[in-house]
């Protein structure tokens, strides 16, 4: 009696190095693509709605559909290797993310363009926590420093510097192109991942016992938590029917996916890892992390085209020197981990990244590249400073089977921080632009010297410019209620960054209570 067998995969960290370096830095292109994607039409959105003749609300969900779609998946994607293997979930990723791309950019009005985005954010979420889990699989922890160091720079450039590809782009040719630019790369990861990324094997015999209720309770929390935070700024929160509905079903959900987590045998994301010191604690830090990198990603920009008035080119080489401040402290900190344990270096990038931020709050009106320099510096370095260790404390301290799971959860909470973060700061700019116009209205009154020369001056500027003095009068008023506009803005943009910089405070605080870990891997029962 004969029996076939099927030959047992080699042990991936025994491959050739050169065979595991082009299989991660394939995976790496799909993992920059996908990240590049959440924040590349972020500087062309005026461009698209004119386009596609959408409204300024519709617009949003361009933004919206996509990380709505992304979020709901990334949590999925280690129950999906361990069902259909690393290599074919990783390849139908990149090339699904491949039509979508280039569906948006043959989308015919904003609803299909919703549409095509949302699929594209579901379809290319899987590559982004699957290379954080690939790194421990194939690398040795020696080699793991330069691995972790190289996602941790991919992770925090793509977004930095999405917006400035997504200007050029657009004006140089049109928004077509920020999604056709993905085809011929999407094409090439698809096509040679399944050559090369053979690290496991498939087990359809898990879509059996798949847990489809903690798919359905966790779709639901997340989609609607995500939809609230993007929606809720515009629509004065619970004020809105639909956002107040989706409250309602975010927290049922959420209530009903933590019990079911606590209590199911195989669940779809693994929350008992958060009982895992460094996991945990490096899962809050990734959380920090996200409200830094998509705040300061947001609110500069913003900054830059609300107060000073630069457009798409000037707000790009304003934000430039993030992302060369980000490569040299790659270099850096590839240089000094083999001298400075990864905590404690963990503990500089936070106070860097913290200290960069609250650099900003002495902001004016007239700040341009040159003041944000240093600002921006300390939060490039701090990025790549802080990232590779989070990595390597969180992931490391797992066992490999519980890898998977965990890595979709470590990931999530990068980018609830990021929603959650930009929620927060945009109800703020509402809210402390309204205190800050009213504290400084009640200041500047006609009876004042200083601003009855500043509306005489003005109006007999205007004047002799126009030959009306009624009309001159006028505007002159306009003029010093502008005025007071921009400086009540740019005292908001000073307290939002205030408050970035005190979570990194808090986050410093937490990395005290991480504890170092070995080159060795963490035994089957760690906890």
């Amino acid at each position: 009696m004969s029996t076939s067998t099927v030959a047992p995969l080699p042990n991936p960290m025994d491959l050739p190095t050169s065979t595991k370096l082009f299989a991660f830095g394939i995976m790496c292109l799909g993992f920059f693509m996908a990240t590049l994607d959440i924040q590349i039409v972020a500087s062309s959105l005026r461009d698209i709605g004119g386009g596609l003749s959408a409204s300024q609300d519709e617009l949003s969900w361009v933004q919206t559909s996509y990380l709505i779609a992304e979020i709901i998946v990334i949590p999925m994607s280690g129950w999906l290797t361990r069902v259909f293997s690393t290599r074919w979930v990783f390849a139908f990723s990149a090339l699904g993310f491949t039509i979508t791309s280039m569906l948006c950019g043959l989308a015919w009005d904003i609803n299909s363009m919703i549409l095509f985005r949302g699929l594209q954010g579901a379809l290319g979420a899987a590559m982004i926590p699957t290379v954080y889990t690939t790194v421990f699989v194939i690398f040795p922890p020696k080699q793991r420093l330069i691995a972790s160091t190289t996602i941790g720079a991919l992770s925090t450039l793509a977004p930095t510097i999405g917006p400035v590809i997504g200007g050029w782009v657009t004006a140089e040719w049109s928004w077509h192109w920020l999604f056709y630019l993905n085809v011929v790369p999407g094409i090439i990861v698809a096509a040679v991942v399944p050559r090369y990324v053979n690290f496991d094997r498939a087990d359809l015999s898990l879509l059996k016992k798949g847990d489809y209720l903690g798919v359905l309770l966790m779709s639901g929390c997340l989609g609607c938590l995500e939809y609230v935070l993007e929606e809720g700024p515009r629509k004065n929160w619970l004020g809105d029917d639909v956002i107040l509905t989706c409250t309602w079903v975010c927290a049922i959900c959420g209530f009903l996916f933590l019990v079911h987590a606590f209590t199911a045998k195989e669940p779809i994301v693994d929350l008992r890892a958060l009982a895992v010191r460094n996991f945990g604690i490096c899962s809050l830090l990734s959380f920090i992390i996200g409200i830094g990198i998509f705040c300061t990603v947001f609110l500069t920009p913003v900054f830059l085209t609300r107060v000073r008035g630069f457009d798409s080119l000037q707000t790009g080489i304003a934000l430039l020197s993030v992302g060369c401040f980000q490569l040299l402290g790659m270099v850096v900190y590839t240089l000094l981990a083999k001298y400075i344990s990864m905590r404690h270096l963990m503990m500089i990038g936070l106070a860097m990244f913290g200290i960069g931020c609250y650099l900003y709050v002495p902001l004016t009106n007239d700040w341009g590249w040159e003041q944000l320099l240093l600002p921006q510096a300390l939060r490039g370095f701090g990025q790549q400073f802080a990232i590779p260790p989070i990595v390597i404390l969180a992931l490391g301290s797992l066992p490999p089977e519980r890898l998977r799971a965990a890595s979709g959860l470590f990931n999530l909470m990068r980018n609830l921080g990021g929603a959650i973060g930009i929620a927060v700061v945009s109800t703020m700019l509402n809210d402390r632009l309204n205190f800050h116009y009213e504290i400084l209205a009640e200041h500047v009154s006609v009876g004042r010297p200083v601003v009855g020369a500043f509306l005489q001056q003005q109006a007999e500027r205007l004047s002799h410019a126009a030959g009306d003095a009624l009309n001159a009068a006028n505007a002159s008023m306009g003029m010093l209620q502008s005025l007071v506009m921009r400086e009540a803005l740019t005292l908001t943009f000073a307290d939002t960054f205030l408050a970035v910089a005190l979570c990194f405070g808090v986050g410093l605080i937490c990395a005290f209570f991480t504890r170092p870990i070995g080159n060795a891997a963490p035994p089957p029962d760690a906890h």
